[in-house]
């Protein structure tokens, strides 16, 4: 009994010391419970202060609204003071390029006048106001201060009406005070898109003091040019009037055989003479030159034709593209027979196998068509020396030549407003070159051979 007391009694000695250690377990991670939970909440509580710093409480509505447009205005307020130094940038700039513009404009040598649409001079340089030799043109009618019936204002009522683009025309001018000046003119208009003209800019130059040298300079040369012609006209008549004395002093010495020869030989000489007079007339007088319609096409063929006749030997054709052209067509013609004769005869010279070919081409330049006439020969070619020499008057590489044939032929190409060249061809051979400006709105050729050479 006493055994079984012992025993009870150790049994609840261990139930006791179990229920100290649950007690202290229970304690223990109960405390360990309270540190976490201390940890986590001043975390959450650090977390929360910096969300609270980066925006504004959403507990207060009113206050997270106030913030927030105070958050709009400064951004707005910054774009502004962006703008303001973007703009200020912008209007220095701008100021910088008026001013360099006024600088270049009211420095440059030429004359500068704008005028607008409603015909005010809005704008004119220094130099405009030299040049024209009129004060204070600016914010005046341009008829009433450059003269309602003068050509440069002409020009300028043209290009405000039709847009019409004048590239250094030369014009006079008569300023209030002074002698007539020379000027130099381009106008152009000013176009807003595509259609609408607001105005016109007009470029000014003084050609006066240029136009009188140039009128000494071609006095000069005209003074030359007399002279040459001169000389030979008195070399000619010398060598002709030598050979006529030489055969008028020889005459009662000989017998009436002879004399009826040298007679004949005096005949000869005096038809020389006038045939220089005659070609130096057909060079010297003034071509009275028609405004005809000239048939290109048809007159090559002409001259082709009687070329052929004349020179069996040498063959001859016309190829390429010929147009109608304004102008003489008897002088025109003797032109091209000139040079298609003197092809000729060139090939005939330098043996069997010549050719010659009239060539025709059109050219399209800016504003103007032009007719291309070029005459090609597989001749021997011109010499060097004489290339810058061959359409003065009296020079000459032929045995009896007067020198005047080539001469007189510039003189018809130049009158038709046109011009000639001489070239030697790189194949062999020598090439003249007509050029003359065709009619606006030519109508089509009627033919175009593709031969070549």
């Amino acid at each position: 009994m006493f055994a079984l007391l012992q025993g009870g009694g150790n049994t609840q000695h261990l139930w006791m010391i179990a229920a100290a250690l649950g007690i202290g377990f229970l304690a223990i991670t109960g405390f360990v419970v309270f540190l976490m939970r201390r940890f986590l909440q001043k975390t959450r509580e650090g977390h929360q202060e910096e969300v609270l710093e980066a925006a504004p409480r959403t507990q207060n509505p009113s206050a997270f609204m106030t913030a927030s447009m105070q958050g709009v205005i400064q951004k707005l307020r910054d774009q502004e003071r962006e703008l303001e130094r973007l703009h200020k940038i912008e209007k220095e700039r701008a100021e910088k390029t008026e001013r360099l513009s006024e600088e270049v404009t009211r420095n440059m040598p030429a004359g500068l006048l704008v005028v607008n649409a409603t015909g005010i001079i809005s704008s004119a340089n220094p130099a405009a106001e030299q040049v024209l030799g009129i004060r204070g043109l600016g914010f005046r009618r341009y008829s009433e201060a450059l003269g309602a019936e003068s050509d440069l204002t002409r020009l300028v009522a043209e290009c405000l009406t039709s847009g019409k683009i004048f590239r250094r025309e030369e014009v006079d001018h008569c300023p209030p005070a002074g002698d007539t000046r020379r000027l130099g003119v381009t106008i152009s208009p000013i176009r807003r898109g595509t259609e609408k003209i607001s105005g016109a800019i007009c470029l000014l130059t003084d050609l006066t003091e240029l136009a009188a040298l140039q009128q000494r300079m071609q006095l000069k040369e005209n003074l030359a040019a007399l002279g040459e012609l001169s000389a030979g006209i008195a070399h000619e008549f010398k060598n002709a009037l030598a050979t006529i004395s030489g055969y008028a002093q020889m005459i009662p010495e000989v017998s009436e055989k002879d004399a009826a020869d040298y007679a004949g030989r005096i005949l000869q000489q005096t038809r020389n003479i006038t045939h220089v007079v005659t070609e130096f007339l057909k060079y010297a007088r003034p071509l009275e030159i028609s405004g005809e319609t000239v048939t290109l096409e048809t007159m090559v063929d002409r001259v082709v034709a009687e070329v052929a006749e004349a020179i069996p030997q040498v063959k001859i054709r016309s190829e390429g593209e010929f147009l109608d052209l304004g102008g003489d067509e008897g002088l025109l013609r003797q032109a091209l027979l000139n040079l298609a004769r003197n092809a000729a005869e060139a090939c005939a010279l330098a043996g069997d196998g010549g050719s010659v070919v009239v060539r025709g081409e059109v050219i399209h330049g800016e504003d103007l068509e032009f007719q291309r006439i070029s005459v090609l020969d597989n001749g021997p070619g011109i010499p060097a020396s004489a290339l810058t020499k061959l359409f003065r008057p009296f020079f000459t590489t032929k045995a009896n030549g007067t020198g005047l044939g080539l001469a007189v032929v510039q003189k018809i190409i130049v009158q038709h407003g046109g011009e000639v060249e001489a070239r030697n061809r790189a194949e062999g051979g020598a090439a003249f070159i007509v050029t003359l400006p065709l009619p606006r709105g030519v109508p089509e050729a009627v033919e175009s051979r593709q031969d070549s050479i």
